[in-house]
């Protein structure tokens, strides 16, 4: 019944959502993809002032004081708590400054706009003095409430704002049980999809879909049924990451989630996923530098699991900085990737970073598998290393304006064989309007040829480095190369196909015959 009750709530969350997104779009003349800061931003605002007056309350109802409400107090009888506060929570959220309260003046605040700016720089500057400053700083940076883009005006933009509050307050997020965390992180990501399938070429590098973050991390934890933490050096809105923690389960990642991403939007967008999916600031560690040029993590790896879907053909400084064939990250290959295409930079900054038990599971553009010159010295050093586990060729058409089909690369350093598996999963999948969707059944046939590691014909090949790396195949790692592609053409039995139109002949032989004979009694007729 839980379950049915959870799928329901869920259905009706996307529904409401739904409307009432498009409805502030309209409402503020904003495109979807610029507006979705402002959604989601306001989304973090209502959360972070829920979970806090929550917490809160729980404690002294907890003490016997039944009637207690956070959200009800004055600022000055709440102020002399703000130290503690800080202390356990990361950050200070006066009453006054909560969404609620906020909201209900919000149509007749004439200065709106100043009082958002002014809530959320003290939300800020109250995390500066805790262990929550590096996730709360500059959180609200893409939430401009004096921008022209949502009103020539402050009587417009505060018309917008007032919309922009109602709207979200309107969102079914909370259940029976009072905050549901669940609800809060499913509509994040229903809006990250949405915003990202209309917002063309731009919105498609801010998300991996569901099902591929899920194939991935299932990929990542075979055999595994926890792990010290997991890291994403291109984590973008943070999806990867968080399906791990679906996946596993939140008490089984020890020491909690770590990205680095290098857009300031999809940065903060990271960031207020992980607060949304109810990760503690102390729990994550998300940080905006290049990671190829300026990793943030030093201190933090190796890691035992990494999941990742790097830009594809990203230029980076390569060879033209001197000093990166000296990185500990790059140098043991002795090449650096092509400066054009830092596809295979960021497979040995994964590899680099990989603990000697962990799993590193990378999409890949396919070109990287077979191309010359320094990405086949890479895959040389690679496979010569044993550290390649597997290949698998994904289905078309099944990222966001991504019409190819893509890899994954499967990264190891404990392999007990010295073999690489090559998956030709190309045909699992299900149509699903534009896109093609991978289902539960799809996703569980790759993840146990992986974790099953035998050949199937049309489906899957173990191949020894030794043949990987012979003349004829010269460290070309495409599956087309090793897994046999099934010919789905009719096949036609040509015997009896001429016994059949030897058969067709002869009845056209009789039909003639007779027709003849119909015409020969007409003619004595006449």
């Amino acid at each position: 019944m839980a379950d049915i009750n959870k799928i329901q709530e869920q259905e009706e969350l996307f529904r409401r959502i739904y409307k009432i997104a498009t409805d502030l779009v309209h409402a503020g003349h904003v495109a979807e993809w610029d507006f979705k800061s402002y959604v989601l931003g306001t989304m973090f605002y209502r959360y972070i002032s829920e979970n806090f007056t929550a917490y809160i309350n729980s404690g002294e109802h907890a003490a016997g004081n039944k009637d207690f409400d956070y959200a009800k107090m004055s600022d000055k009888e709440a102020e002399p708590a703000r130290e503690d506060l800080i202390r356990s929570k990361g950050f200070f959220i006066l009453p006054s400054e909560l969404f609620c309260n906020v909201l209900a003046k919000a149509d007749k605040d004439e200065n709106l706009n100043e009082t958002l700016e002014r809530v959320f720089n003290h939300i800020e500057s109250s995390a500066s003095s805790g262990y929550a400053e590096n996730s709360f700083a500059g959180l609200f940076d893409d939430f401009d409430v004096n921008s022209k883009a949502i009103g020539e005006t402050v009587q417009k933009r505060n018309k917008v704002l007032v919309a922009l509050l109602n709207g979200v307050a309107q969102m079914p997020l909370l259940s029976t049980d009072g905050v549901n965390t669940d609800l809060f992180g499913d509509a994040y990501e229903y809006l990250m999809s949405m915003y990202a399938a209309n917002a063309g070429k731009k919105g498609g590098q801010y998300f991996t879909p569901a099902d591929v973050s899920e194939l991935l991390a299932r990929l990542g934890t075979i055999g595994k049924t926890s792990i010290n933490k997991v890291y994403d050096p291109a984590c973008g809105s943070g999806s990867l990451l968080l399906k791990v923690e679906k996946v596993l389960g939140r008490d089984n990642i020890e020491r909690g989630f770590y990205g680095q991403e290098i857009d300031l939007t999809t940065y903060n967008l990271c960031r207020i996923n992980m607060f949304l999916h109810n990760i503690d600031s102390d729990k994550f560690s998300i940080v905006r530098e290049d990671t190829l040029i300026s990793p943030q993590h030093w201190d933090d790896e190796p890691f035992e699991l990494i999941v990742s879907n790097p830009p594809f053909s990203v230029p980076w400084e390569g060879s033209k900085n001197p000093i990166l064939i000296n990185d500990p990250r790059f140098s043991p290959a002795g090449v650096l990737a092509p400066s054009s295409k830092g596809d295979m930079a960021f497979i040995m900054h994964s590899l680099a970073w990989l603990a000697s038990n962990g799993a590193a599971v990378i999409v890949c553009f396919p070109g990287i598998m077979y191309r010359g010159g320094a990405e086949q010295k890479i895959r040389k050093y690679l496979i010569d290393n044993n550290y390649v586990d597997a290949v698998i060729q994904l289905p078309a058409n099944l990222f966001l304006n991504v019409t190819i089909s893509v890899d994954i690369m499967i990264l190891r350093k404990n392999k007990t064989d010295n073999s690489v598996l090559f998956v030709d999963a190309s045909n699992e999948f299900v149509k699903v309007t534009k896109n093609n969707r991978l289902f539960d059944e799809n996703i569980q046939r790759i993840v146990s040829a992986v974790s099953e590691r035998t050949d199937k014909q049309y489906f899957t090949h173990l191949v020894a480095n030794s043949e990987i790396g012979n003349k004829q195949n010269n460290y070309n790692l495409s599956v087309s190369t090793y897994v046999e592609q099934e010919d789905k053409r009719e096949k036609i039995d040509i015997v009896k196909l001429n016994a059949e139109i030897e058969d067709i002949v002869a009845r056209e032989q009789v039909l003639r015959d007779e027709i003849a004979k119909i015409i020969a009694d007409i003619e004595v007729d006449k």
